[in-house]
């Protein structure tokens, strides 16, 4: 049996962003639609990855994933790190994560929609949740990073929300099979 030929390492640009004040107004939440966004507690390694996985594989997010199960119990037992998970029609939607960077500094670690929630005009009211859940800890400034393999409008809408770009840098993403996804996903 041939083995699948390991992917590539795919070069990508990524672009830090920072906010030094908080935002003035946020977007509404929507309304007429049922949506729940939740405070993950005692949040099991495999949710997590879960969640990652499906919110991430489309942009290669592989980082958190190729975490061990010890690294990842011991970030997601932080109490200092805020993960919110959003459901819409009472299914999981999307996430995302805020933990302290530096002194004074809130970094916005991930911030995703699954495909059922992309085109229902609650993006914005989602990264506005986010950015609020950052800037209730009272930090000097809150950072986020994006590359070339995220979302096309990522950036825009980062820009457009009030953040600033402040650094690039040429890295490289090391994708992982969907076999690899496979048994990472089927861990406990």
């Amino acid at each position: 049996m041939k083995t699948p030929k390991k992917p590539e390492t795919i070069p990508v640009t990524v672009t830090f962003l920072e906010m030094t004040s908080q935002p003035a107004h946020y977007a509404p939440i929507p309304y007429n639609r049922p949506i729940a966004l939740l405070k993950a507690r005692h949040m099991p390694n495999h949710f997590y990855r879960y969640l990652i996985d499906r919110i991430g594989r489309k942009w290669h997010w592989v980082n958190a994933l190729r975490l061990s199960d010890e690294d990842l119990a011991g970030k997601l037992a932080d109490p200092a790190r805020d993960i919110r998970v959003l459901h819409l029609d009472g299914v999981p939607a999307g996430m995302f994560e805020v933990a302290p960077l530096d002194e004074g500094m809130m970094e916005l670690v991930y911030f995703g929609l699954m495909e059922n929630a992309t085109g229902q005009g609650i993006g914005r009211w989602f990264l506005g949740a986010a950015i609020e859940a950052a800037w209730s800890r009272g930090p000097q400034r809150v950072v986020v990073q994006t590359c070339t393999l995220d979302h096309p409008a990522a950036l825009p809408l980062y820009q457009k929300i009030g953040f600033n770009p402040v650094a690039q840098v040429r890295e490289e993403v090391h994708p992982m099979t969907l076999a690899e996804r496979a048994e990472i996903l089927a861990r406990p």
